[in-house]
């Protein structure tokens, strides 16, 4: 059942100011304990020296977000700047081989900063699963990427692969694993698309152009080799209207953004604290509930700005690429909890929907999850605390559709037709407040710890009712409130906006 009614507005009005004001007071928690430990022997290791004149020392817990944007900046610049100048000049000159130009320029950068056993070794992964491509047998292809990704993700075929590749660069290890691992997972998009060509095949030559793209080599994220040889091969090239005011805005806004989380890691140490499980169990209720929350919006954050640091990049090379992820704060449903909408896109196409169609049958919904989360298990490397996060994110997917389907039925599907629509809406609010905390304490264990994880439920689940468990579900039903009523103004502005061209066609008509 679709909720369109809106709630009455002075009660959107107290959902806002309750929600404001519990965000402000977790704040303060959080900034308490970050002062109060800042000098604790634990914390030497992830909290080094930053602003010198404040004397603020900065969090630097998060190796990847510090790579970024310290330690990997000037290199990623340089490369990125000499892309866009380079792709600028020979779109120009000759828009029609623009997707040679794009792989001519990225396998050059790759070879460079890896070297040529490095660009073998991608090479031989293309080969293989190129050769596997023209059989065209769907299984076959999976059954030969699965198998390459399997090599550089288990013992000991990728120790002995990294230690064939890599080099003095300090970097080079984890440029390794990133390249490897999306160059396989391209190459696997290519192998399944050419099994949809009916007319021949895709040509070696259109892989290496797909794969060697260098704003997505190395990090992502990906884009179905559907897309990206239709846009990449597109020879009329054209700006929307105020398309470059708005590639700069957003370029601007990921600049903001990155400071913003300057000041942050200086102020609040978000990603230290969880790690000192001595100190994690005298905090208050409020605080875990806040670092828990703020964690997983963290997360959101650094894969919003790094996807669109690189799709910004994409976007002037006139590519549409995958859009950054869901803000957590906005998700109350597991169908839409994903970090990378590249790896989504991909695993939806090829696995989900593949295998689970509408997603309304629940047996072909279990078996598409479990394939859908072992594809991702192998992603992400296997290990116990990888085997637990998709245990619980595919039980979380189809536990919302048992329910749905349970709810469904006679007699709560008559009840709830008698009911007035901002009732219903309220009552399926304190479920997703629930669900919405099931997401965060599922996601959690796999940004922190299984320890943490752990004791943040219990003390919010158990040791905290009723008093601390209601008053947070209340607040999170307040946040759920708001999300709906923005989704339901979007959706209101969509269909005005479809609606308008037909009435616009009908009155001419006539």
């Amino acid at each position: 059942m679709g909720i369109k009614a809106a709630l009455p507005r002075y009660e959107l009005y107290l959902y806002s100011a309750v929600l404001g004001v519990a965000l402000i007071w977790a704040g303060s928690w959080i900034s308490e304990a970050s002062s109060e430990n800042v000098n604790r022997k634990t914390f030497k290791e992830s909290v080094k020296p930053g602003w010198h004149y404040f004397g603020r020392k900065m969090d630097v817990a998060d190796f990847e977000w510090m790579m970024w944007f310290s330690t990997f900046r000037n290199h990623i610049l340089f490369a990125l700047i000499g892309h866009v100048i380079f792709a600028k000049i020979f779109t120009i000159i000759a828009p029609k081989h623009r997707s040679l130009i794009f792989a001519m320029y990225g396998g050059l950068a790759v070879l460079v900063t890896m070297g040529w056993t490095f660009m073998a070794l991608v090479l031989s992964h293309c080969i293989i699963l190129y050769s596997v491509a023209l059989v065209k047998k769907k299984w076959m292809c999976f059954a030969a990427g699965l198998s390459t990704l399997a090599s550089i993700k288990l013992e000991p075929y990728n120790s002995w692969q990294e230690a064939l590749v890599t080099g003095s660069f300090d970097l080079q290890d984890i440029l390794f694993y990133g390249g490897c691992g999306f160059s396989i997972m391209r190459c696997m998009s290519f192998a399944l698309e050419n099994c949809e060509k009916k007319d021949g095949n895709y040509s070696f030559c259109d892989l290496l152009k797909y794969n060697f793209y260098l704003p997505f080599f190395f990090f992502g994220p990906i884009m179905t080799f559907d897309r990206y040889h239709v846009q990449a091969n597109n020879t009329q090239l054209t700006r929307k209207e105020r398309e470059m005011w708005n590639i700069t805005t957003k370029a601007l806004l990921h600049l903001g953004v990155i400071l913003v989380v300057d000041v942050f890691f200086h102020y609040l140490y978000i990603l230290t604290i969880p790690s000192d499980m001595k100190l994690v169990t005298k905090l208050s209720d409020w605080c875990l509930a806040g670092l828990a929350y703020s964690n997983l919006v963290y997360d959101w954050v650094k894969a919003a700005v790094m996807f669109g640091v690189i799709n910004t990049v994409a976007t002037l090379d006139h590519l549409d690429p995958p859009q950054p992820p869901k803000c957590i704060t906005m998700l109350y449903v597991f169908a839409e909890t994903h970090f990378d909408r590249g790896i989504n896109d991909w695993l939806c196409k090829y696995v989900y929907d593949y295998i689970g169609c509408d997603h309304d049958n629940i047996f072909k919904e279990l078996l598409a999850t479990i394939c859908t989360f072992a594809i991702t298990t192998l992603w992400l490397g296997p290990c116990e605390l990888v085997y637990i996060w998709s245990f619980f994110n595919c039980f979380g997917l189809n536990f919302e559709l048992w329910v749905a389907k349970f709810f469904s039925l006679p007699p709560f599907s008559i009840i709830e037709g008698g009911m007035g629509e901002a009732m219903s809406r309220r009552i399926r609010g304190v479920f997703n407040a629930a669900n919405f905390w099931a997401i965060v304490l599922y996601n959690v264990l796999s940004l922190n710890s299984l320890e943490f994880a752990k004791t943040v439920g219990r003390r919010l689940i158990f040791k905290g009712f009723p008093l601390s468990t209601l008053s947070v579900l209340f607040v999170t039903y307040c946040g759920v409130q708001l999300v709906k009523e923005r989704e339901r103004q979007q959706a209101l502005q969509e269909e005005a906006e479809a609606a308008t061209p037909a009435d616009g066609a009908k009155e001419k008509a006539e």
